[in-house]
C-alpha cells in the first residue's frame, strides 16, 4: 500500500512563509509527477504547483514568484516553500503524487489527507 503523509501546516501571519513537506511510503517502482492541491472553504480543489520526475516545475499564476516546489527523489518527498503568504492562501492542502507500484504496471494518482495552512491578516 502506498501512502503520502503531509507536514509542516499551521498558523501563520501574512507575510510570513511556511515549508510543507510531503513523504510517499509504501511499495513503489517509480515516481512521476508530484504536487500539491488546496482546498479553501466553500471552493474547489485548485492545482498549487507539481514538479516532474526530471524537475520541470508548473505553478498556479496566484502563487507564482511566491512559492516553490522541489522534490528529494532518493526520499520520495516533495516540498512546497511558501514566502509571502497572505490570507487568500488560507486553505487545506494536499499532497498527490503518481506513482507506478510495480513495472508492468499503470501508475496511479495517490493522495494525501492534507494539512491546514491559516493565514491571518
Amino acid at each position: 500500500q502506498v501512502q503520502l503523509v503531509e507536514s509542516g501546516g499551521g498558523l501563520v501571519q501574512a507575510g510570513g512563509s511556511l515549508r510543507l513537506s510531503c513523504a510517499a511510503s509504501g511499495s513503489m517502482f517509480s515516481i512521476n509527477d508530484m504536487g500539491w492541491h488546496r482546498q479553501a472553504p466553500g471552493k474547489q480543489r485548485e492545482l498549487v504547483a507539481s514538479i516532474s520526475s526530471g524537475g520541470s516545475t508548473n505553478f498556479a499564476n496566484s502563487v507564482l514568484g511566491r512559492f516553490t516546489i522541489s522534490r528529494d527523489n532518493a526520499k520520495s518527498t516533495v516540498y512546497l516553500q511558501m514566502n509571502s503568504l497572505k490570507p487568500e492562501d488560507t486553505a487545506v492542502y494536499y499532497c498527490n503524487a503518481n506513482i507506478r507500484r510495480r513495472f508492468g504496471m499503470p501508475a496511479m494518482d495517490y493522495w494525501g489527507k492534507g494539512t491546514l495552512v491559516t493565514v491571518s491578516s
